[in-house]
């Protein structure tokens, strides 16, 4: 009877272990396909942002190899079809995905037709026949062509007025002068195709000038399914399928290309892609199962396996607990591996610490109360404490933890403090001073949170001796400092002899006498003092830049001086000095309006440079012809900043340049007649963060450029201040 009560027992046990240990292998099995779910999301991710940069840098590639040959075309001394065939030559071994042809379109008023064709057809468009769109005060007439896809070539004489999206997109293209891309259509050259065969597809246009005038367009044709099967098959290894859509004449979103995916597709992704002066919106889609990582037999494999285990484990406890001996002898056995487990974890520990003793950096781990639960051998040299404390609130006299400044690092806002709450810190600066350091020692501190994963909630910081280093970049910037001022000495005496030749050289030629010998000797003596003009310009660019490089290191190394800066009064001076320039020459005078200006806490050496560079640029970058527009206006938050904006109605940055504007020596308008170093922007950049605050652009909305930053009111250490200067007051127009 004992034995019947025992084994009941132990079934009971065993079933109780099989059903426990079912449930277990199902959770891990769900948990294993979820994470082929998220593995299939991350590749999905992954192909669709290199299909998206596959869009941007083949379109790119469009605008950059039209630029260029249209700059070729237009240094040529005249433009005929021999120079049109050389100058587009290099296009044809580009393989540009989905590119037709390239165009050479001219303009030609209403009333000219009959001239400008005999006028080509000299210059080599052989039986050259102008065909005018009626209605059209201008036509934009196809002269020379090169085909790309090796099709057929496209018909000469046409007149592109006939539609309206590449008579857009040329018009954009003069006006604005950069290159741009039409709506979607079907081309001129496709329309006698059957329905089923025509293509949705675009031009990309870019001006040519001539000696300073506009010459017409060079347009290249791209067929949209064509192009978009190229950039999927390469960018998603034949794993996606997609979409590409864009505007049509008439605005409206139509959808230009489509590829389909392999399999069932079920997921589903949208970028938006800037081309030229457009926004084109891919979507791309996938089979999940299809994606590397995204569908294996592991979950089902893992269910199965751990499901034998657990009925052999059931069966394995139903047998133990019928039998002694057995489970005496499964016991020792357990306790020998247990043992085993337990020196190979000793073993394991020894290894890491060692590890972490060998490391440079200084490591430092707390778990969630802020008790310290590891520090190396290098984080207790650096910091010179044995001993350690918990609690966040007396690390910083503990350890004595300072800013650069000098001023105590408030306890909340210290690396492991930031990742206990969550937040990760890369690259704080501190100073650590105390018994052990009396010198003090400066180091850098990345934290981090514990990854919850591991079973301990805590944080981790990385710490280094940065002592030497900002040493080092001191003395580099002190010694850039010099070199840079020492070499405006031999520049000034370049520009000095220059300037003495050229005033010598016309001394010498006005005292020549008359008749015709004088007259030989002028085209040689102008081209003389043309040569020593090119050299002083060089000078003067040189010292400019020279003066960059010094403000560019300032900017970062110089002390601040902070006191209380009348903001309106600085923005009147710096525009009074920038209208006084800007009224020189033929240019019109720029309109200026300053608005309600505040009261910030600054340094007005290095606040006046930034207002001096922002102010030039929207002085400086507009179109010929036009007055600048520039408004000054700034708001206060309840917090104690001040948010300044510089606007203008120039000729704008495109998109594709402004996360680049404030980077060193990057120009936005480089080779389109703009004077400029490329660290303007960057100095006004670590000036203002040196101040605490942060610097951005966009686009003004009524057509330009708007930078803005910030800066702490005065009010924040001041308390109230007086009324704003000059309020409103229209300084300039």
């Amino acid at each position: 009877m004992g034995g019947w009560h025992g084994r009941r027992g132990a079934l009971a046990v065993a079933g109780i272990v099989l059903a426990a240990g079912l449930v277990a292998m199902a959770t891990i099995a769900t948990a294993l396909h979820r994470q082929d779910i998220a593995a299939a999301d991350r590749i999905m991710e992954q192909r669709t942002s290199l299909a998206q940069t596959a869009v941007s840098v083949e379109t790119r590639r469009y605008v950059d190899l039209l630029r260029t040959a249209a700059t070729g075309l237009g240094e040529a001394s005249v433009l005929d079809a021999r120079t049109f065939q050389a100058g587009t030559a290099p296009l044809s071994g580009t393989e540009l995905p989905g590119a037709t042809s390239v165009v050479y379109v001219a303009p030609v008023p209403d009333g000219e037709v009959a001239v400008a064709q005999a006028r080509w057809r000299r210059l080599g468009a052989g039986t050259l026949t102008l065909t005018p769109h009626a209605g059209s005060a201008e036509h934009l007439f196809t002269i020379y062509s090169r085909t790309l896809d090796g099709g057929t070539a496209p018909p000469l004489g046409v007149d592109l007025t006939r539609a309206r999206e590449p008579t857009a997109a040329l018009s954009a293209a003069r006006r604005t002068g950069r290159a741009t891309v039409s709506d979607a259509y079907v081309l001129l050259r496709d329309e006698h195709l059957p329905a089923a065969q025509r293509q949705r597809s675009f031009v990309f246009a870019t001006p040519i000038h001539r000696g300073g005038a506009f010459a017409g367009w060079l347009v290249m044709g791209m067929r949209g399914q064509d192009f978009l099967g190229d950039v999927l098959v390469s960018a998603g290894q034949e794993l996606l399928g997609g979409s590409l859509s864009a505007t049509d004449g008439t605005g409206m979103p139509v959808t230009v290309a489509t590829v389909p995916a392999p399999g069932r597709p079920d997921l589903h992704r949208e970028r938006t892609v800037g081309v030229a002066d457009r926004r084109w919106t891919l979507v791309t889609t996938a089979d999940s199962s299809r994606l590397p990582g995204g569908h294996s037999a592991l979950p089902l494999t893992t269910g199965l396996a751990g499901s034998a285990i657990v009925a052999l484990l059931a069966g394995l406890i139903y047998l133990l607990s019928t039998g002694r001996a057995r489970a005496e002898a499964r016991v020792v056995a357990a306790t020998a591996e247990l043992r085993q487990a337990e020196r190979e974890a000793r073993r394991q520990s020894g290894l890491l610490n060692a590890v972490m003793n060998s490391i440079g950096d200084g490591v430092g781990v707390v778990d969630e109360h802020g008790a310290f639960l590891l520090h190396n051998r290098a984080a207790r040299a650096l910091l010179g404490v044995k001993e350690d404390i918990a609690g966040l609130e007396g690390w910083q006299a503990h350890y004595g933890i300072f800013r650069p400044d000098g001023t105590p690092f408030p306890a909340a806002q210290l690396p492991l403090a930031r990742a206990l709450a969550g937040e990760s810190s890369d690259g704080v600066e501190m100073v650590i001073r105390n018994a052990s350091r009396p010198d003090g020692v400066l180091i850098s501190v990345d934290g981090r949170p514990l990854d919850p994963a591991a079973g301990q909630r805590g944080a981790v910081a990385v710490f280094r001796d940065i002592t030497e280093l900002r040493r080092y970049e001191s003395d580099l910037a002190a010694f850039a400092g010099v070199v840079a001022h020492d070499l405006k000495s031999p520049l000034a005496i370049v520009s000095g002899h220059c300037e003495a030749a050229d005033e010598i050289l016309a001394d010498v030629l006005a005292d020549l006498p008359g008749g015709s010998d004088k007259g030989a000797w002028r085209p040689a003596a102008d081209e003389a003092r043309e040569a020593i003009g090119q050299a002083v310009l060089g000078v003067q660019r040189m010292g400019v830049l020279i003066d960059d490089l010094l403000a560019y290191t300032t900017a970062r190394d110089a002390p601040l001086r902070l006191r209380a800066v009348d903001l309106a009064a600085l923005v009147a001076e710096v525009v009074a000095e920038r209208t006084s320039r800007a009224a020189v020459g033929d240019r019109l005078p720029p309109r200026i309006f300053v608005g309600d200006l505040p009261e910030v806490i600054a340094d007005a050496g290095m606040l006046r440079r930034v207002l001096d560079n922002l102010i030039g640029n929207a002085i400086k970058y507009v179109r010929a012809g036009t007055a600048a527009h520039v408004d000054v206006t700034a708001t206060s938050d309840p917090v104690g900043w001040a948010h300044v904006q510089v606007a203008d109605r120039g000729i704008g940055i495109p998109d594709a340049d402004k996360p680049h504007v404030f980077d060193s020596f990057h120009r936005a308008h480089e080779g389109t007649g703009y004077a400029g170093t490329g660290l303007g922007l960057a100095i006004c950049r670590r000036i203002v963060e040196r101040h605490g605050g942060a610097v951005a652009v966009a686009d003004n909305p009524g057509g330009g450029t708007r930078f803005s930053f910030t800066l702490p009111l005065a009010t924040a250490l001041t308390g109230p201040v007086s009324a704003p200067h000059r309020s409103g007051e229209r300084i300039a127009s």
